[in-house]
């Protein structure tokens, strides 16, 4: 209850601050995002073209626990997948707010949880990572950069915003009910991923186990749970 909490005061001092700014009341915001968009690279400080598509990357990274946990939810995910890829962790952090502690994993993986599932996915966005930072620190300009994080709205918020999405991971017992999923109990690995914001969750999930399987197989009045080649015939 205490992480709950903690996630609900940061959402709501979030929300109150960027409606206090405003950013869509300034001239400047709508055209920036459209260049950013549209890849009009050479108009825009590489510094904040990182910081926007990191802001893609982000979601998929909560994404690759938010799918599996979806499915031990009584409510859907992926609206506020497809929220946070647009206004961040204003419409990431309710749901680790009204999400149910839970680990176990009862159903099939379908193609989609196969895909957030394997650490292709985690290595894929590791590198793309690695190429926005470095797109980054070679290509931007740090003072400009700077001056338009104290003078445009949008710069700030989306400053911020990824500063929340990188710290918010650990807040939340959706990381710790991933780990006890995969039969890892380590609490080292908890605080080695914890402390280290973006590159401690990109590491987890290129070295996290497969997700189990469990198989319900049905019989008149019982339910219960087979291994995934418990429905093999065996050979001749």
């Amino acid at each position: 209850m205490g992480r709950k909490i903690v996630l609900f005061l940061i959402w709501v001092t979030f929300v109150v601050y960027t409606i206090w700014l405003a950013p869509l009341d300034q001239s400047d915001t709508l055209p920036l995002v459209k260049k950013l968009l549209t890849f009009q690279l050479e108009e825009v400080n590489a510094i904040l073209t990182s910081i926007f598509w990191l802001m893609g990357v982000c979601p998929m990274i909560y994404a690759c626990l938010m799918f599996a946990d979806g499915k031990m939810q009584n409510f859907r995910v992926w609206p506020y997948f497809i929220g946070s890829n647009g206004i961040g962790v204003i419409c990431l952090i309710p749901y680790l707010i009204l999400r149910k502690s839970n680990q176990d994993f009862d159903s099939r993986k379908d193609y989609l949880l196969k895909i957030l599932d394997s650490r292709l996915t985690g290595i894929f966005l590791f590198l793309s990572t690695i190429f926005l930072l470095s797109y980054a620190i070679v290509a931007g300009d740090w003072a400009d950069y700077i001056q338009q994080f104290q003078t445009r709205t949008f710069v700030h918020l989306i400053s911020l915003d990824f500063c929340l999405m990188c710290l918010t991971f650990p807040l939340t017992s959706l990381f710790d009910d991933d780990m006890a999923r995969r039969g890892l109990k380590d609490s080292r690995i908890f605080w080695a991923v914890a402390l280290v914001p973006l590159f401690g969750p990109l590491t987890y999930i290129c070295l996290r186990p497969s997700l189990p399987e469990n198989i319900r197989v049905e019989v008149p009045g019982v339910t219960k749970k087979a291994s995934p080649i418990s429905h093999l015939k065996p050979l001749a």
